[in-house]
């Protein structure tokens, strides 16, 4: 679950986390409302969306005047902010953040990640803030500096040394890191943080590390212990299809492909969407239905796919083991004499039942094309999709 910058800093700073003063504003009188509130004289309005590159899209502005945050915040709101993490159709911007101005002397780069090699939290440093860090990995790697907590010892102050010698830092900076890291990393693991990123850790000009921007995302799995923080949820954020794959525990991704993917596993549903691109298609979606799925949820997660209107063709693909191909084929019964079927469906089964299941989608006179295998099941989605369009 993501949630947006100034929600992130507001629980950093429950952990002692150094961020500037601001106030998030829905409206454009209480952006300004927020920056009397602040005091001047400088301000900065900021686009509050789930995606990263606000700045390059025009969604970060410095201000020097009231005048000027009504102005920017009148621009901000309602428009649809474009970044290369939003892809071309952007996201409505329908809250702006308004902070203190600060005084940068440096730009820095600090995250701490979840590494699932070595079951441990990873952190990530560079002196090259303010940048895609994308970037730097590609043309200047030498430039990060990464280092994982032994999550039996937690943070020790070798750690702090070992971030203060990466980010450059000496004196009462290297002391403000001996703070700093271990409130982060009590943050991350307190609250279930998946991902952790300050970009930039700056360096004020009175020498002080302030997080100029953070951003957060948690474990949908550990949101039933923190009511606090599943209440921080934007749902304007998300895809529709999205918010109602979760209310089914589906994992569910929008794509922008035209091939819908109903798939059993997570690495099946991943070679089934590489397929599909290697025959020339596109996925529409990442779903897994999961091992123990019902029947309730399998129509659902069909529905789901269905009301995708980029969707020209459906592709089915269970491989049965604990998930039973009957159930599959019930789901998919289910949910087409409820909803109805326009465009191709072609369904491959293997494993548990799967006699029963083809008897199922037999049985139902459903216009349903079989395949015996994966590639096949790709190639007669493929075709069917491009026929149907000719």
């Amino acid at each position: 679950m993501n949630i947006h910058e100034h929600q992130a800093k507001a629980v950093l700073s429950g952990f002692g986390v150094p961020v500037p003063k601001g106030y998030a504003a829905f409206t454009v009188d209480e952006a300004v409302a927020a920056a009397e509130k602040l005091g001047g004289p400088v301000w900065v309005v900021k686009a509050q969306i789930h995606a990263g590159g606000r700045g390059k899209g025009g969604g970060v502005k410095v201000v020097k005047a009231l005048d000027g945050v009504r102005a920017e915040a009148e621009r901000m709101l309602g428009m649809t902010l474009v970044t290369h993490q939003t892809g071309p159709k952007g996201r409505v911007v329908r809250r702006v953040y308004i902070e203190e101005g600060a005084a940068i002397e440096r730009e820095l780069y600090l995250s701490l990640l979840v590494d699932r090699e070595t079951s441990r939290v990873s952190v990530v440093a560079s002196t090259e803030g303010g940048m895609d860090i994308e970037e730097v990995a590609h043309s200047t790697p030498e430039k990060i500096i990464t280092f994982s907590i032994d999550p039996a010892t937690g943070v020790w102050p070798h750690h702090a040394q070992a971030l203060a010698k990466a980010l450059k830092l000496t004196g009462d900076q290297a002391k403000q890191i001996r703070t700093l890291l271990p409130a982060l990393y009590k943050a991350f693991t307190t609250d279930d943080m998946s991902m952790l990123e300050i970009n930039p850790l700056i360096v004020t000009g009175e020498g002080k590390l302030v997080v100029l921007d953070a951003k957060v995302s948690f474990d949908d799995s550990a949101m039933y212990r923190h009511k606090d923080i599943a209440a921080l949820r934007d749902e304007t954020e998300e895809d529709d299809k999205e918010i109602e794959a979760s209310k089914y525990d589906l994992s569910y991704i929008a794509l922008d492909g035209e091939i819908g993917c109903m798939v059993n596993g997570a690495g099946l549903a991943m070679a089934t969407m590489d397929i599909i691109k290697l025959y020339g298609a596109e996925p529409a979606n990442f779903l897994d239905v999961g091992g123990g799925a019902s029947k309730e949820k399998v129509t659902a997660a069909f529905k789901i796919i269905t009301t995708d209107p980029n969707v020209k063709g459906i592709l089915v693909n269970i491989f049965g083991g604990i998930m039973r191909c009957d159930i599959i084929a019930e789901g998919v019964v289910a949910a087409v004499k409820e909803i109805g079927l326009t465009v191709p469906l072609v369904v491959r089964l293997e494993g548990t039942n799967v006699e029963l299941g083809k008897q199922i989608i037999n049985d139902s006179g459903l216009n349903v094309i079989a395949a015996n295998d994966l590639a096949d099941g790709a190639a007669k989605i493929v075709a069917a999709v491009r026929a149907a369009a000719a």
